[in-house]
């Protein structure tokens, strides 16, 4: 058994060498041993008196003459380290566990069982590490549901502007950067421009620019359909991410959280309102700009949480969606999924 294991590794070893260089041609001084219609071994002497002493050796005793180095506590023998030009390396190494012999060359691995009347082999092939860069660039999209909070709370459905949360849409595009500060955490800052869409549950009430700010107003004259504010916003962000999974050698499979500050200005505002005539007429819309009083700058906090490819988001504004004493307060906050 011992003696198919080692022939397998230099079958390992010889094709390694020839993946890494097809048009590698033996020495002049060296003997070639030759397995099945395409393994090789090639053994390479400098000197006569190496050459006399090669030919009265076995494969055992040249196995023996490796020196190689046995793990006591894993029983896991090293057979033999390949170094490339490029600093990469290969290692070969051999565990046996009772009847099973496992044979690990680079992400390859042949497994041996012989526990049954018939030996069985089996190979496998190790996942390739995802490389986690000191720094790199992406693009990412927040897709999410609007809401706001007066006096600590979320506005029923008695409040004229009260948000309806389906259709309620918060929307953002952002492109970020990642610096790597330690195994597993993160500084991470971008820009990006946001849509918030506010939704109101009392669709018969429109959002119009009155003489003091911001009035909603029941259009009792008409058939509403649907009526909402919306604003656009040029977002920076910054954040400090831990990435557990990194930190415990899981990969992704761990915890994700992220938290940091952002700040934004203003790129418009406007309120919508969709209606039909009493008297049957189609459906006709009223847009009207209320930039003016919606608040220019906004800055609140961000939190993410993530596991595997899912990763939620929230924000919450410390100023308020409308300019002081021009309507209500309401500090808007959003939920939603990171892409």
């Amino acid at each position: 058994m011992k003696k198919h294991l080692f022939t397998l590794c230099f079958l390992a070893i010889v094709q390694i060498a020839f993946g890494s260089d097809r048009n590698m041609m033996a020495p002049k001084d060296s003997v070639i041993i030759e397995f099945g219609n395409s393994g090789k071994i090639i053994l390479i002497v400098d000197n006569k008196e190496d050459f006399e002493k090669l030919k009265s050796m076995d494969v055992n005793q040249i196995i023996k003459e490796l020196d190689l180095e046995l793990d006591e506590e894993t029983g896991e023998l090293t057979v033999v380290e390949i170094r490339h030009k490029d600093g990469n390396k290969e290692i070969i190494r051999v565990h046996e566990d009772g009847p099973e012999t496992r044979v690990s060359v680079g992400r390859l691995k042949v497994i041996v069982d012989e526990s049954g009347s018939t030996p069985k082999v089996k190979l496998e092939t190790i996942p390739k590490d995802e490389e986690d860069p000191d720094f790199r660039t992406y693009f990412n999209l927040d897709l999410g549901i609007n809401n706001y909070f007066e006096d600590g709370a979320i506005p029923g459905g008695e409040a004229d502007y009260s948000v309806k949360s389906w259709g309620s849409w918060n929307v953002g595009i952002n492109w970020m950067a990642s610096q790597k500060l330690q195994k597993g955490r993160y500084w991470d800052f971008g820009m990006g421009v946001q849509w918030y869409n506010f939704k109101f549950a009392n669709k018969g009430y429109q959002a119009i620019n009155g003489d003091y700010g911001v009035e909603f107003i029941n259009r009792t004259d008409v058939y509403g359909f649907k009526s909402k504010i919306s604003a656009s916003y040029l977002t920076a962000l910054t954040l400090l991410r831990w990435d557990f999974g990194k930190m415990n050698d899981n990969d992704r499979n761990g915890l994700r959280v992220a938290v940091g500050p952002y700040a934004g200005y203003r790129l418009g505002g406007r309120s919508k309102f969709v209606y039909r005539e009493q008297d049957g007429s189609g459906r006709r819309k009223i847009k009207e700009p209320i930039g003016s009083n919606l608040n220019n700058f906004r800055y609140g906090l961000r939190g993410e949480v993530g596991f595997r490819s899912i990763t939620f988001f929230t924000t919450y504004d410390f100023n308020t969606l409308l300019q002081k004493d021009r309507g209500p307060s309401l500090h808007p906050v959003a939920f939603g999924l990171v892409f």
